[in-house]
């Protein structure tokens, strides 16, 4: 496995991404078109987080760049999370210079966990992203009945959806709309107990984005 680690300037601070590629591997292989997988990590974790590291060899697998990208105030240290403004600038000016730096014209899809795949969701048409990949997405806070859910951010992506969810998640199941699959795994919010999974869900579900867009060619 190459991993190459590059600090990225944003309006926020100093973002790091993360660059996975498996040894030996073309970013273009029989299973899929060049392309690559870009996830953010949730509000109080980083990216060792088990369902990001089993969708990062999941895209891997496919010869494709798995991209694992730590926010600002995480590179800084801090452990308080920003604002949703804030997550998304800097989310997106991470994007912008993978797309200029490193990434090129290829294709790309985005992603994260909990609070990670809110800023994916909100920012995908922005980022020019093919689709969005969702694990355990915080649909509702629990014990707050009051607060609206969180629904209207995976409606308005604008793109595909894959929502991978445990299944004793407590902040909630969202349900399959539109361009938006959920598969639920074994397992609470953390999905620990569901990487195998996960990582057997990405894999054919990645594929077939990037086939359509080699269809549409």
């Amino acid at each position: 496995m190459r991993v190459t680690a590059i600090d990225i300037p944003t309006d926020h601070g100093r973002a790091r991404a993360h660059l996975h590629l498996q040894a030996g591997a073309h970013a273009c292989t029989p299973h899929g078109p060049r392309g690559a997988l870009i996830l953010g990590h949730g509000a109080g974790g980083g990216i060792d987080a088990p369902d990001l590291v089993a969708a990062s060899d999941a895209a891997n697998a496919l010869g494709l760049f798995a991209v694992l990208v730590e926010q600002p105030y995480r590179v800084a240290g801090r452990r308080g999370t920003p604002r949703g403004p804030a997550l998304d600038l800097a989310w997106t000016q991470v994007v912008a210079h993978l797309r200029t730096a490193v990434l090129g014209d290829m294709p790309i899809i985005v992603g994260g966990r909990s609070a990670g795949a809110r800023v994916a969701c909100r920012t995908a048409t922005a980022t020019g992203a093919l689709a969005a990949l969702c694990l355990a997405f915080p649909l509702k806070t629990p014990g707050r009945p009051d607060r609206p859910d969180r629904l209207p951010e995976l409606h308005d992506a604008g793109v595909p959806v894959l929502v991978l969810q445990g299944e004793r998640d407590p902040y909630g199941h969202p349900p399959v709309g539109p361009d938006r699959t959920v598969v639920a795994v074994p397992g609470d919010h953390s999905l620990r107990a569901g990487t195998a999974e996960v990582r057997a869900a990405v894999g054919p579900w990645l594929s077939a984005q990037f086939a359509v867009l080699t269809d549409a060619v």
